[in-house]
């Protein structure tokens, strides 16, 4: 990595170095592990089962023979228990080379193990089936033969043949353990060379950190010792552009923010002293404007008072008017209520007016033709000679009579219809008074309204005045106490221009960039804020 690699990075990088090796050590120690587990199992599942399978066949045919000797000893009689466990045994020795045989098997063990079958056959066929029956056949002599001579030569060979298998055995674990040796030196080796690794890049990566960080701090504590003690002009030099380097840079950045704070401090100590005088100047001026103001506000004070009599006389004029305004109001809603009243009876009189014309219409209707009959009576009096002239003359009669209902039917019904066209004429003279008289209810509600809001805005206009007037009291105090507070500023002004003082003192210990001589030198004296008779000082209002 560069100098101006982060710590950051560099941490990274280190801790990444560190964490592949743990990760190689790792896959080689489970390599290993691997390699060794492969080893154990195949000896534990194939090679160890395969010795013990052949050693307990060897074993059983070995009972076997020891037994069928035994019993040719005892001069050839056959006896059941022990050909039993003869049996027995030969059986054992059968089941076990056939656990052996279910066993994977390479191919010169193969080879082996046929010759050890072929043997064991040899062994059966021809020497223990035989024996088995001279024995049988109670032949001591043949059965002597076959234990003494053909059984021991048999099983010699077999035995031969066994071993043979067996050093075969030992040579595959012989070559299972030399690979577990050779993968256990190898593991140790790449564990090794990673733990040398770790430990040289752990001394590195340290020591580089330590340089990349105590160099600076170092420096940086240098630093901050030199500003303690009011060394502002000394320069910081930046070596690199990691965070140690960032951290010099900020440095860097704080003592000029710092250098040009004491500058600016300095020159706003004799503005400070400038503006304390000023301001001792404007209290004089302030105070002889509040005395003024005092004045001015017991004026206000005053009228305000008057003011306030007559906003509440106005305000109770207004209230009466108010009330007189709502009693009119009601008695204008009656009266349009009365109005309403005499438009509903006027419409029923129409009404009726209306009924009575069409009851005349019906009789003149009748009288019509009643007039028609009787006219059709005279004419079939006519017709009948003597005997219908007195029914001639009644016809005559109620002709008569029938003319005058019609024109009496017709009298009334003029004199109804002038009567309906007054009674309308009423009805409209009475329904426009009605509209008349609601625009004046609604025209006296809106007056009662407006003297009640008029009345409102009068309290209203009282409660205010009377907060004025209280404002205008409290200011007439405020200005009683401004006028304290003037002499309490200018005695703030001359403890901030000695403030002023000390502060020019104090910052007069930093050496700056710009002159060692200016820095070093005493404060100037900033000129007094009183005159010797503890009057305040006339100074200019302006910055000048």
């Amino acid at each position: 990595m560069t100098i101006n690699s982060s710590i950051r990075q560099r941490l990274i990088g280190a801790m990444t170095i560190l964490g592949l090796l743990v990760i190689l050590t790792g896959v080689a120690g489970i390599y290993g592990m691997r390699a060794m587990y492969a080893s154990m199992r195949e000896i534990n599942t194939n090679t160890l089962p395969s010795a013990l399978a052949i050693a307990d066949s060897q074993l059983a045919i070995a009972r076997a023979r020891l037994v069928l000797d035994r019993v040719v000893v005892k001069g050839g009689q056959a006896d059941e228990a022990e050909l039993g466990r003869a049996a027995a045994y030969m059986t054992q020795a059968d089941k076990a080379w056939a656990d052996y045989l279910a066993l994977p098997q390479e191919s010169a063990e193969k080879a082996l193990s046929d010759e050890v079958g072929r043997r064991r056959r040899a062994l059966s066929d021809e020497g223990y089936r035989p024996m088995l029956q001279a024995i049988g056949a109670e032949d001591n002599a043949r059965a002597r033969h076959y234990a003494m001579t053909v059984l021991p030569a048999l099983y010699t060979e077999l035995t031969k043949a066994a071993a043979a298998l067996t050093d075969f055995q030992s040579q595959v674990n012989q070559r299972y353990y030399a690979a577990s040796q050779d993968s256990y030196q190898r593991q140790l080796w790449i564990a090794g060379a990673a733990i040398a690794v770790s430990l040289l890049t752990s001394v590195v990566a340290c020591l580089s950190l330590l340089r990349a960080i105590m160099g600076p701090i170092s420096s940086t504590i240098r630093h901050f010792d030199g500003i303690a003690t009011g060394d502002l002009g000394k320069p910081i030099i930046v070596h690199s552009q990691d965070e140690m380097g960032k951290l010099m840079q900020g440095l860097a950045g704080m003592q000029q923010q710092l250098a040009g704070t004491i500058r600016a401090v300095r020159n706003g100590t004799e503005t400070i002293a400038t503006a304390t005088t000023q301001i001792a100047a404007g209290n004089l001026d302030l105070s002889r404007r509040t005395e003024q103001q005092a004045a001015s506000l017991e004026e206000t004070a005053s009228s305000l008072e008057q003011l306030t009599a007559a906003v509440r006389q106005n305000s109770e004029s207004a209230r009466q008017s108010s009330a007189l305004a709502h009693t009119v109001s009601q008695a204008a809603q009656q009266s349009g209520e009365l109005v309403h009243g005499v438009v509903g009876t006027m419409s029923d009189i129409r009404q009726a007016s209306a009924r009575i014309a069409d009851i005349i219409g019906v009789i003149d209707g009748i009288a019509f033709q009643t007039n028609i009959l009787a006219l059709n009576a005279a004419v079939e009096a006519a017709r009948a000679g003597e005997q219908g002239r007195g029914f001639a003359v009644v016809a005559a009669e109620v002709r008569h009579l029938a003319q005058r209902s019609a024109e009496a039917a017709k009298d009334i019904k003029e004199l109804i219809g002038e009567s309906v066209g007054r009674v309308d004429r009423g009805a409209d003279l009475v329904a426009s008074a009605g509209d008349s008289m609601t625009r004046l209810v609604g025209d006296i509600q809106r007056v009662a309204r407006l003297m009640s809001e008029i009345e409102h805005a009068g309290q209203e206009q009282e409660v205010g005045i009377g907060q004025i007037n209280q404002a205008i009291t409290e200011l007439d105090a405020v200005t009683q106490q401004n006028a304290a507070l003037v002499e309490e500023a200018t005695a703030a002004a001359e403890a901030l221009r000695e403030q002023a003082e000390r502060l020019a003192g104090e910052v007069s210990v930093f050496q700056l960039d710009d002159g060692a001589q200016r820095a070093a030198s005493p404060p100037r004296q900033l000129p007094r804020l009183h005159s010797p008779a503890g009057q305040p000082a006339m100074m200019p209002a302006t910055l000048g």
